[in-house]
């Protein structure tokens, strides 16, 4: 029984850090979500079925390659350059000094800098566009992974607890 609720707190952590992680960059969230899952696994009261953590690991593999695609997808869609891509980046880290709203704004603003920079500043028109298709691909990649992050807790907890049980 003790062994079980420290594997339960075990993976409430990483649960926790990968939920933010599914927001932050640089954290692998939805692979420490699944992390929780496999570490809830071993305790004795969790009747979670190893074929449903092999399902979530290929969801989880799925959707972090996807994450680094779509924001990618979504500046070329706009007729981005390599620049914004990158202020797109490099303006995400730097958002995190900011904290939430500093990181989403700084994904804005790094891509259309990065634009102006590819073109001289002389296409402002186009920078903004550019870099609303990049905030719309970082937004939507982040969505992805806080469904997937939360589909990842709601299971475990329906294994572990019979929380959603009918």
């Amino acid at each position: 029984m003790q062994t079980d609720i420290l594997l339960y707190i075990a993976a409430g952590i990483l649960f926790l850090i990968g939920f933010i992680g599914c927001i932050v960059p640089g954290l692998p969230g939805t692979p420490l979500c699944w992390c929780g899952m496999l570490t809830a696994s071993f305790a004795r009261s969790c009747s979670l079925p190893w074929t449903v953590l092999a399902v979530c690991a290929v969801v989880t593999l799925a959707v972090e390659v996807v994450n680094n695609f779509v924001p990618a997808l979504f500046a070329g869609r706009a007729g981005g350059s390599k620049e914004a891509s990158v202020g797109a980046v490099i303006g995400c880290f730097a958002g995190l000094l900011g904290l939430g709203v500093g990181m989403f704004a700084g994904v804005f603003l790094g891509a259309f800098i990065g634009e102006m920079v590819h073109t001289g500043g002389t296409r402002i028109r186009h920078g903004l566009y550019v870099a609303a298709w990049s905030f719309l691909g970082f937004i939507t990649g982040v969505g992805l992974r806080l469904l997937t992050a939360a589909a990842f807790i709601i299971v475990t907890a329906q294994a572990a607890f019979g929380i959603l049980r009918p």
